[in-house]
């Protein structure tokens, strides 16, 4: 992992992000073993711990769960625009807000599978009473509406929507449904195709100090496909980035947030301050060790190859010179000269498209570091998935990999004896629902108190709860 002050020194000289032409190397398959559908596996119990409703009769379309801070009760978002709550064992759960309520102007943009609210995070000091982050929580949404000037314009492509930052305050934190106003715009992207758009935003919730209210948000490139605007490499562009922000500041150049002084690029020429780390195609969720503060993304890839890459300040992820460990090709990777630029910051872990698990289609989420014991074969391990497989994979956190897919082994469910894999479960349940078995399960993974660990899907409305098997 390249240090921060190293990488901020070799980022110094500018990446040329031109897209490699594919060479007789060019492969669709860079891993020629298969992830081992038995070896290493880890069975663990689960348990249906709460349904979050259908609307108009489709299953909820569930992102993330986020512990309450300074309370008891977990909050899940719909894609489609509601936040619920749900109590601490799961029993009650109730709508707090609908963001797509006529009532506020935002009409969520949520056609298709990959638009719609990308992520909400509750402020670290949501309960805490006489604090400036008093009630606040903050949606990362792509929205219909396009006729506001954006703070971030593409360099080419249509104008699709726009994904927007939402600051919302409630008057009563504790209330069972949000009794506040309209929200407050903190920044706006324009989008110039339909796909790959937002990504997480979170605050890191192992962080002390001023770093606990910084929040960090994804920005895919764009869009299309192999970035065709070579967005993650330019560091004029919030495209293809992590970006970092004070919600509650007021220094950047809009006025609606702040910048962390501590930002690796605030001082750079031509560079965008908000910039926490560059190269990225489609950042879908973020993790923090809990034991030594490490960040870890999960990095949907173009064709071929999925990641779970580390994350410091100012690091180059490589995209889209760089596809996970190998030079991007356009319908494969050039494997003949793998991690060979050490300006980049490569996976700690990855896998390729064709692998057997996989089904048809592959795209990463993830990602959880366990250190409890609350599930004790877990302890230890950095937890990721594949979303449309419904495969939940694991590995050291401790002997951290370096890249590849060998080190990467299976996590498998409990049920009547059978190790199942999510898909199955969920394809149990629709049956149970009385509705057609899903082809796919759109597996997210959150984390909750205490080493727990949430199962999301967007095909049937089960938000699980994984346990240590009963002895």
């Amino acid at each position: 992992m390249i240090r921060a002050a190293a990488c901020a020194l070799l980022l110094a000289t500018p990446v040329l992000a031109q897209t490699p032409a594919a060479t007789p190397a060019a492969t669709p398959n860079p891993f020629a073993t298969p992830i081992a559908a038995e070896a290493g596996v880890i069975r663990v119990d689960v348990r249906e711990f709460a349904a979050i409703p259908d609307i108009a009769g489709v299953a909820a379309r569930m992102m993330k769960l986020v512990p309450e801070p300074g309370g008891t009760r977990y909050f899940v978002n719909d894609m489609r625009g509601p936040i619920y709550t749900v109590s601490s064992d799961g029993a009650r759960v109730a709508q707090f807000i609908d963001i797509n309520d006529p009532k506020w102007g935002i009409a969520v943009q949520s056609q298709g599978r990959e638009r719609g609210m990308q992520a909400f995070a509750l402020h670290p000091q949501f309960n805490a009473r006489g604090t400036p982050g008093y009630g606040k929580f903050y949606t990362w949404s792509d929205v219909v509406d396009t006729v506001p000037a954006a703070d971030f314009v593409p360099k080419g492509g249509g104008n699709t929507h726009d994904t927007v930052l939402l600051e919302w305050t409630a008057r009563t934190p504790g209330a069972g449904a949000y009794d506040g106003g309209a929200p407050r715009e903190l920044l706006r992207a324009q989008q110039p195709y339909s796909n790959h758009n937002g990504g997480d935003a979170t605050f890191n919730p192992y962080a002390t100090g001023a770093e606990a209210n910084v929040l960090y948000i994804g920005l895919a490139d764009g869009g299309s496909g192999g970035d065709p605007q070579n967005h993650s490499q330019d560091m004029a562009s919030a495209f293809g980035k992590i970006l970092r922000i004070d919600p509650l500041g007021k220094n950047s150049r809009n006025g609606k947030y702040g910048i962390p002084a501590s930002n690796p690029f605030v001082r750079r020429d031509g560079a965008l301050a908000e910039i926490y780390a560059l190269g990225v195609r489609n950042p879908q969720r973020f993790g923090w060790d809990p034991s030594n503060g490490k960040m870890y993304m999960s990095d949907i890839g173009q064709n071929i190859v999925e990641e779970i890459s580390p994350v410091t300040s100012g690091a180059n992820l490589g995209w889209n010179v760089w596809e996970g460990s190998f030079r991007y090709a356009a319908r494969g990777v050039d494997t003949t000269s793998p991690r060979s630029d050490p300006a980049m910051t490569y996976p700690i872990a990855e896998y390729d498209h064709t692998d057997p698990l996989m089904t048809g289609r592959a795209a990463v989420t993830g990602v959880v570091v366990v250190r409890s014991n609350a599930v004790p074969a877990l302890r230890n391990r950095i937890l990721f998935a594949d979303n449309p497989s419904g495969e939940v994979f694991h590995v050291s956190a401790d002997n951290v990999p370096a890249g590849g897919q060998d080190v990467v082994q299976r996590v498998l469910f409990n049920d009547g004896g059978q190790a199942r894999t999510l898909l199955e479960l969920v394809k149990a349940k629709n049956t149970q629902q009385g509705k057609t078995p899903a082809a796919r399960p759109d597996l997210r993974i959150s984390a909750g108190r205490d080493g727990q660990v949430f199962l999301l899907n967007k095909a049937d409305g089960v938000v699980r709860l994984v346990l240590a098997p009963a002895r």
